[in-house]
């Protein structure tokens, strides 16, 4: 019990933490970040220029326009830190007309059943485990994407998200914020930028704390939260892609990304005191356009060795798998959550599917398979 209560104690001593700025800080709504679908992690999320299915909605709303189906859906789970995190990810896209696509996608990221012992102990100072309560702390993302394509090889697309966090009945949180996203295709090249957060995505927050959990926060020292504004600043990547044909049964993709962010200096490869940049590089080889072998390296950082005597680079690798049957797509992932040398891995896998496809698939949808 002392475990539980520690870990109680624990929860609202990072929320009370992470809740109460009302500024712009660093990784402010960071589950948005994580990425969706097995195929683009495999890849370590270098696919802004790559993206061309359903999960364009997320990873750059341009890439939706190629989509050959009349409906598109796709679907992902995974778990993080040993299953006590869960990851969801759901999303339909539908074509409007011969240029323009709709999407619709939502994202939850969680920890359910966490224990509350905010009130084990009645007003008497008698124990009592049946006050023992339990809440979720999660992170919802629903995102509408609409793009269009402005002529051959050029495309266009933004996403406007209403983000809602919630801790038990403690607080909660309801943001909107927009994406915008831009895609040229030249032959076997693909160009992109991939705008995030463009107008700053803003969290307003409200708590509703009883007097025991009151208590709890005063007698760990922490501040207690008061109803706050939290502001997520704007994120850049841009992408570049080529692909290859080796025959034909073998294709190759390979996609470099740069990352930028614009809330202060973070520990990447390229850093500021306003800005911090990072590289990411990701590979798809294909055989019949059926079976796929995916990998990528990103999150390089500089930290201090073992010994404390020096530093040393590490990354983060990523590895992936593919099978395409009809219009039936799945992709698995195998990503690494910190660096090569914690081998804390998840597994994530995701499920694609066409509804009344398309007989053939367009030049702009072959460069990018």
């Amino acid at each position: 019990m002392v475990k539980i209560r520690h870990l109680t104690i624990f929860v609202f001593t990072l929320f009370s933490l992470q809740l109460s700025a009302q500024t712009a800080r660093k990784y402010s709504n960071e589950f948005l970040a994580i990425g969706v679908g097995a195929r683009a992690l495999g890849m370590s999320g270098a696919f802004v220029s790559a993206a061309s299915d359903v999960t364009s909605g997320y990873w750059n709303p341009a890439g939706l326009t190629g989509i050959n189906a009349k409906f598109q859906g796709a679907l992902m789970h995974a778990e993080y830190f040993a299953g006590i995190a869960k990851y969801d990810y759901g999303a339909l896209a539908t074509r409007i007309d011969k240029k323009s696509v709709i999407g619709l996608s939502v994202v939850r990221f969680g920890v359910d059943d966490i224990p509350d012992t905010s009130e084990l102990i009645d007003a008497n100072g008698v124990i009592n485990y049946d006050r023992i309560l339990t809440f979720s702390a999660a992170d919802y993302a629903f995102m509408l994407s609409y793009a269009r394509e402005l002529k051959e090889g050029l495309s266009v697309g933004g996403t406007a998200k209403v983000v809602h966090r919630k801790v038990g009945d403690f607080a909660k949180s309801w943001g909107f914020g927009i994406d915008a996203g831009i895609q040229y295709t030249k032959k076997s090249w693909k160009f992109a930028a991939m705008a995030r957060d463009v107008s700053s995505t803003f969290n307003a927050w409200s708590f509703n704390l009883t007097d025991a959990q009151r208590a709890t926060f005063a007698a760990t020292n922490n501040t207690i939260p008061e109803n706050s504004l939290e502001i997520t600043l704007p994120t850049l990547t841009l992408g570049s892609a080529k692909s290859f044909e080796f025959g034909k049964k073998f294709t190759l993709l390979t996609e470099l990304n740069l990352q930028t962010t614009f809330d202060g200096m973070r520990n990447t490869l390229i850093r500021d005191k306003t800005f911090s940049s990072s590289p990411v590089f990701g590979f798809e080889a294909g055989f019949k356009n059926i079976v796929f072998l995916r990998g990528g390296v990103g999150n390089f950082q500089t930290i201090v060795n073992d010994a404390g005597d020096g530093r040393q680079m590490t990354f983060q690798p990523n590895l992936g798998l593919g099978l395409k049957i009809k219009g039936v797509t799945i992709d698995y992932a195998l990503t690494d959550i910190g660096d090569q040398s914690t081998a804390l891995f998840s597994n994530v896998f995701s499920l694609r599917f066409d509804i009344n496809a398309a007989k053939s698939s367009s030049t702009k949808t072959q460069e990018t398979k």
